[in-house]
């Protein structure tokens, strides 16, 4: 049992190496990277500085939500000045690909991938890598709630009850990948006029929509809103550091992301932004997320598995058509009936 731990052990930082001699191999001579990253600012600033360190390659890196990101390389199209963007739902990353702003990149390590992020890959004809994955959910301060005797909420159909009103907090569809996940999972979850007409009865309940998706997580653990929907792992990662917080998914079933990544068409900089690629998808450089407190799911399977990452036994997760909903025309759609009937609604 020692000799094969001491392998397993001895494989990974091999493996590990190894994804740093191939970064190494892409990259210029020093030289910079230009990034913009969406999943946890930790993860982001934890990762620019290992990569730094290991490679000697200046990571200039921006952190925003996808909706703004995705606005962003729009913009940038005649003229990219960016490099790279990791991190964040995928389904922007789509969009932005369906746009021709993204350069295909099928790695060579994709066999060490799991296969909901190959089939990210393939869906995507190699324009987005599937980056992690991590489950929707609902997540609550148990002092708050206790202090407004108020019950804990274990399903959707909780979060519309009278007694909720004015204590849920979750973030915009149009600026937000999280926003417009939570959307598509509840249209996929109870049919499109069944889901607009939950979300209305939501939005009565809800104080405020946040620019971006992590917000909910850290107002949850401060007590500055009693719930918040948002990715279970956020809430987790508060939890485990001895705030009041407990998360759950859905009874009724919940959608999941699958983070992307991918390098940006005409980047200025393409040698060491497959060497910054690399490394992110590498062993090492997944297992960054985990020692920042960023719990998803990583997609390298030779990864270290942080034990604090949230498991998915239990979990009824919807079979979620990242295709469809990862269209600019359904995703456009979609936001202009959530923007007409839901946010213009009265509270």
């Amino acid at each position: 049992m020692q000799n094969r731990r001491r392998f397993q052990h001895t494989a990974l930082a091999l493996a590990g190496s190894l994804a740093l001699a191939c970064a190494g191999a892409h990259a210029q001579s020093g030289g910079s990277v230009n990034a913009l990253c969406s999943t946890d600012a930790s993860w982001c600033d934890a990762a620019a500085q290992e990569f730094t360190r290991t490679t000697g390659i200046k990571v200039n890196q921006a952190h925003k939500g996808t909706g703004e990101i995705a606005a962003q390389l729009r913009a940038e199209a005649a003229n990219p000045k960016t490099d790279i963007w990791w991190g964040g739902t995928g389904d922007p990353f789509l969009q932005i690909a369906e746009q021709g702003l993204l350069e295909a990149y099928r790695p060579a390590y994709i066999n060490d991938l799991a296969d909901w992020s190959v089939r990210q890959y393939a869906m995507s004809q190699n324009l987005v890598g599937g980056f992690y994955t991590s489950a929707m959910g609902i997540g609550w301060n148990t002092e708050l709630l206790k202090k407004k005797k108020l019950p804990e909420p274990k399903c959707w159909a909780d979060l519309i009850k009278p007694e909720y009103k004015g204590e849920v907090e979750m973030s915009h569809p149009g600026t937000s990948g999280t926003g417009y996940t939570i959307v598509a999972s509840l249209v996929q979850l109870m049919g499109e006029d069944q889901a607009f007409d939950y979300m209305k009865k939501l939005h009565k309940n809800t104080i405020a929509y946040t620019r971006s998706g992590q917000a909910q997580a850290p107002n949850v653990a401060k007590g500055e809103v009693s719930i918040g929907v948002s990715f279970i792992f956020g809430f987790d990662k508060w939890r485990y550091d001895k705030f009041p917080v407990k998360a759950v998914a859905p009874c009724e079933g919940t959608g999941y992301e699958i983070g992307g990544i991918a390098l940006v068409k005409g980047a200025r900089n393409q040698a060491n932004a497959k060497a910054y690629y690399d490394f992110l998808m590498s062993p090492a450089g997944q297992a960054v997320g985990g020692k920042a407190g960023s719990l998803q799911t990583p997609a390298n399977k030779l990864a270290k598995v942080d034990p604090r990452i949230p498991t998915n036994d239990g979990v009824k997760l919807i079979k979620y058509d990242f295709e469809k909903y990862g269209k600019a025309a359904e995703r456009r759609r979609l936001l202009e009936r959530w923007t007409k009937e839901v946010e213009g609604a009265p509270r």
